[in-house]
């Protein structure tokens, strides 16, 4: 687990994640050409203001999509 700060509409926040999660959203953000704090500034305003769930399982969920996407793209190539 590692805990990082991110910055999101100019207020700093920690978030702590396990390595393999906060290297998935950097290749994330690197392939899309966003910084990292983009990227996750993005998921945040996505998720709205309804989702009660924590930031950290909201940016797991959306590592474990991105990757369910690209394996469904590999599997119909």
């Amino acid at each position: 687990m590692r805990k990082r700060s991110v910055t999101i509409d100019g207020h700093r926040t920690s978030i702590s994640l396990e390595d393999a999660f906060w290297a998935e959203l950097s290749a994330i953000a690197r392939v899309r050409g966003l910084s990292l704090n983009a990227l996750v500034a993005e998921i945040d305003h996505a998720r709205g203001t309804t989702d009660a769930g924590n930031l950290s399982s909201t940016l797991r969920l959306y590592v474990l999509a991105e990757l369910k996407k690209a394996a469904a793209n590999i599997s119909r190539a």
